[in-house]
């Protein structure tokens, strides 16, 4: 039978029977696992952890690097099943490089595989895929998250109450960067993602070291998020590059708000929705939202005055800096104008970052010429896949005149 490759973040629909997920990782001892979460992302117990020393649960078992899944058993209040290889804690220094694959085989179906983009990051594991319900069946999601936290914070961050591994994080961390001359430079204190998200933990360490570099890292600001919510954004919330755009931001915000919180605003073509997303429920949260929000024409001017709204009412010392992602050219272009005007003595700082596949012609013209006057607003282009541009680089885009704007 014709053999299917899946790229990341795509999907496949799945037959409600037995699945057999074998995955495969050259030069590396590793362990699979799988997760059962119900429709908050979480484990409804322990027992939803299923590895080598509990090796079945609910339909779901592990026998050596093979995961079997009996779709017919799985209980209706499972809601994914999280396909998860872990690099041996007891292999020093056994991080992934070279991606695991991930075969799917299931009777009366096509074999598929799916290969993740190779880890440069120190990743010990890697969420290689999920099976999801949707409309009274299920699918499969390639995935090919890779984290630097291990099994024990990854399984933390879905709830599951496990031991320290024998050689765990220190709570506190120091990120180095370039400093002044003389500056000894602060201390960024990472302690509450490693608690509550230890998934974000390698992403916030980037984020943080972004600061540092740049001599802010003793500086802070209210992080808010706007996301194009526009009909053609669709299909990259479907493949997760909006759930991972927003997980990157939440760490960013971790190492210049310490209250582990995104405001968040979908930009629709009706009333914007005005949510949040924190470290101790980012898992899914984007997905969770955006369903309760109508599809339409991106209304960009009045996702920005309710975030100015919000920040206005917070009553916050520190400065806004609103990330607002666009994926095509605002109808009310006049009005964004108006509002990045009046809103430079308010102490709030606009990113818009563009990826989708529209035009983006007005952001990046915003300060193109001599006499521009947004003084506080910058536009990075983050490409049409962010998931794709390593930590570093990403925020590096994120921060750059961020930074330069709070040393005016």
């Amino acid at each position: 039978m014709q053999s299917t490759s899946l790229r990341k973040g795509e999907n496949a629909g799945l037959l409600t029977a037995p699945v057999m997920l074998v995955v495969s990782v050259h030069g590396l001892a590793a362990d699979v696992s799988a997760l059962l979460l119900g429709t908050d992302g979480r484990v409804r117990s322990d027992d939803d952890l299923v590895f080598y020393n509990h090796p079945a649960q609910d339909g779901v078992s592990i026998a050596g690097s093979a995961v079997t899944a009996d779709l017919v058993r799985v209980p209706a209040d499972v809601d994914r099943l999280v396909v998860v290889v872990s690099a041996d804690p007891l292999q020093p220094g056994g991080v992934f490089t070279s991606a695991p694959l991930l075969s799917i085989t299931q009777s009366g179906s096509p074999v598929r595989s799916f290969t993740a983009p190779d880890f440069t990051s120190g990743e010990t594991v890697v969420v290689l895929a999920e099976l999801y319900r949707r409309d009274n069946g299920w699918k499969i999601r390639a995935v090919g998250q890779g984290y630097a936290s291990g099994l024990a914070g990854l399984a933390t961050d879905y709830g599951v109450d496990v031991e320290s591994e024998p050689a765990a994080t220190p709570a506190r961390l120091l990120t180095q960067g370039r400093r002044g001359a003389g500056s000894a430079g602060p201390a960024v204190d990472l302690s509450k993602v490693e608690r509550v998200a230890p998934g974000l933990l390698a992403p916030a360490r980037q984020a943080s070291k972004a600061l540092v570099d740049r001599d802010i890292a003793n500086r802070r600001a209210a992080v808010y998020l706007i996301l194009d919510h526009d009909w053609h954004m669709e299909e990259l919330y479907e493949s997760f590059a909006v759930q991972a755009f927003a997980e990157r931001v939440l760490a960013l915000s971790a190492t210049l708000d310490d209250d582990g919180t995104v405001p968040v605003v979908f930009s629709s073509g009706r009333e914007p929705f005005l949510e949040e997303i924190r470290l101790d429920n980012y898992r899914g949260r984007i997905g969770q939202l955006h369903t309760q929000v109508d599809w339409g024409w991106g209304n960009v001017a009045d996702a920005m005055r309710r975030a100015v709204g919000h920040y206005q009412d917070s009553g916050a010392a520190d400065p806004a800096f609103i990330v607002t992602q666009v994926g095509d050219e605002p109808w009310d272009k006049a009005e964004v104008r108006s509002l990045l005007q009046n809103t430079a003595s308010l102490g709030v700082f606009w990113l818009f970052v563009g990826f989708g596949r529209g035009k983006l012609a007005f952001y990046k013209n915003l300060n193109a010429s001599a006499s521009a006057t947004f003084t506080n607003v910058a536009f990075h282009d983050a490409s049409k896949n962010p998931g794709s541009v390593p930590d570093e680089r990403f925020y590096a885009g994120l921060v750059d005149a961020f930074a330069a704007w709070l040393q005016r």
